[in-house]
Formats: C-alpha cells, sequence, structure tokens
C-alpha cells in the first residue's frame, strides 16, 4: 500500500490512473450510460446519418459526438468499442502471462539444454516485429475476437517468458528454494508456490505496459481490417470505418475514437512507467 501511495503521489500517474478508471467504468456501464445501443438496428434512423457533434436527431436524441453514415451515435459506439478493445486486451493479457510466466520459471528451474532451446525461441520471436507476427497468425487462424486473443498471445507470451526466467534465476539460488529442495517438495510447487510470489513485482509491471500493446495490437488489426468483424467493432474499427470521410470534412467518426484510443494506450503507459520507477529498486527515482 506504501508503494501504491508513493505511485499515485506523481501527478502524471495520478491524472493517468483516474483516465483509466474513467475509460473502465465507462467501458462496463456501457450498455446503462450510453444514449443508443448502436449495433441494434432498431435504433438506427438513416435520417440521422452525417449529423455533427453537439446536434439533435429526429427524435431529439442529443448527438454529442456525432454520427455516422447508418445514424448511429458516435459517443455510444466509443463506448460499446472501449468494452471490447479492454476485454480483448485483458483476456490476451492473463492468457499470455499464464502461458509466459509458465515457460519462464520452467526454464529458469530446469536449466540446461532446455532452458537454452527455450530462451532461443524467444529470442526468435523477439527478433520480429509484434504487428508481424500478429498478422500472420490472424492470417492463418482468421478473424473474429477469440482468434485476435489467441494473435496477441502468440506475441506477447515470449516477454514475460524472459521477464519470468530472468527473475526466477535470481530466486532459484536463494537460501528458501535450497530448503523446499532438501524437503523433496514437489519442483512445480516449488516454482509456483515459493519463487513465484517473489517474481511478481516485475511480472506486473511488465503486464501493465503489455495491456496497452494489446490494444494497440487489436487496433492495428482491426484498422486494417483482419482483426474484429464489423459485428464487434473496437475502437481501431470505429477509426478505419471514419477514414474514408476524413476527406470530406466528417472528422469526428475517427478523430474522437483515436482520441480515446491514445488517451488510454498513454495513461496505461504513464502509470506503467511510474509503477517501474517505485517498485524496481533498480531504478533511480
Amino acid at each position: 500500500m506504501e508503494r501504491l501511495r508513493t505511485v499515485l503521489a506523481d501527478r502524471g500517474a495520478l491524472l493517468a490512473s483516474s483516465a483509466v478508471l474513467v475509460m473502465l467504468f465507462a467501458a462496463v456501464l456501457a450498455p446503462i450510460i450510453a444514449p443508443q445501443n448502436p449495433y441494434d438496428l432498431a435504433q438506427l434512423n438513416l435520417l440521422d446519418a452525417g449529423v455533427p457533434p453537439i446536434s439533435r436527431s429526429m427524435d431529439g436524441q442529443l448527438f454529442l459526438l456525432g454520427s455516422d453514415e447508418q445514424g448511429r451515435d458516435i459517443f455510444s459506439a466509443i463506448l460499446y468499442g472501449l468494452r471490447i478493445s479492454l476485454s480483448v486486451a485483458a483476456v490476451a493479457t492473463l492468457f499470455a502471462a499464464s502461458l509466459g510466466v509458465s515457460i519462464g520459471l520452467l526454464s529458469a528451474y530446469v536449466g540446461g539444454y532446455a532452458d537454452a532451446a527455450l530462451m532461443r525461441l524467444v529470442d526468435m520471436q523477439l527478433s520480429f516485429p509484434a504487428v508481424l507476427i500478429a498478422l500472420m497468425l490472424v492470417a492463418a487462424l482468421g478473424s473474429g475476437i477469440d482468434k485476435v486473443v489467441l494473435a496477441i498471445v502468440g506475441v506477447q507470451w515470449a516477454y514475460y517468458a524472459r521477464t519470468a526466467r530472468s527473475a526466477a534465476l535470481v530466486e532459484r539460488e536463494r537460501e528458501y528454494v535450497e530448503a523446499a529442495r532438501c524437503l523433496a517438495y514437489n519442483p512445480l510447487r516449488i516454482m509456483f508456490v515459493h519463487i513465484l510470489p517473489n517474481c511478481l513485482a516485475p511480472l506486473t509491471i511488465l503486464a501493465s505496459v503489455e495491456v496497452a500493446a494489446a490494444i494497440m495490437i487489436e487496433a492495428t488489426l482491426s484498422f486494417l481490417g483482419v482483426g474484429l468483424p464489423l459485428t464487434q467493432p473496437s475502437l481501431g474499427l470505429l477509426i478505419a470505418n471514419g477514414y474514408p470521410f476524413m476527406l470530406a470534412g466528417k472528422y469526428w467518426l475517427t478523430v474522437f475514437p483515436g482520441f480515446v484510443l491514445i488517451v488510454l494506450v498513454v495513461s496505461i503507459n504513464v502509470l506503467g512507467e511510474r509503477m517501474r520507477e517505485v517498485f524496481d529498486p533498480r531504478v533511480d527515482a
């Protein structure tokens, strides 16, 4: 708790955490606070298409951020898109961390040829751009939320494996690990009950940064048209849908979703960087 207070004592981190919390609550409560269900065709009216920000619809509804070519409220679409983007990033981060940490702990604990082989695999993956690997995986797996999650997991597990191995190599030589071995504890118990809790600080910092990276990967895939389907649009897909209308003067179709995406990613990165400064003793304050 003391370190958390130290993190939030910084104005930038406090502002970033507030922005993340506001967006998180907005995403969770989207069906309640959104003026319109933007994907319920019964609520759309083509006569309201292309309405600029702060305008009224035919039935008097306020379009705070304007509407798109189907009469869809952009504010409501952003709330629902934010919900999908955060959900995909959270699930992908959870699975990537679980897989990567397990591989990293196993590699550090076993050592030898297994450690060398696993780390060469990690090095080989980290040598390629993340977006390129994600594009290859989505091209092979197809589109859809589950496929995008698998693609992000396939990209990010190596970061967790490398970080977990580095931390576990230090903990492996501690006296409590030697004591557990002398007591003939199961290796899995030693790895996940004894070593893992002492590796959580760097892994938590990494996870906070990789959530933002997962959001950007998903947005990139959706913008390129190979991510989520049109019936499940995220912020990236909203930006892509509005991009052709930029030169027609309908800036709000792309600018507002893009602004929300930028604020979300920057806020998570600022918060993660501040957490790294506080929780990592190797970083000078």
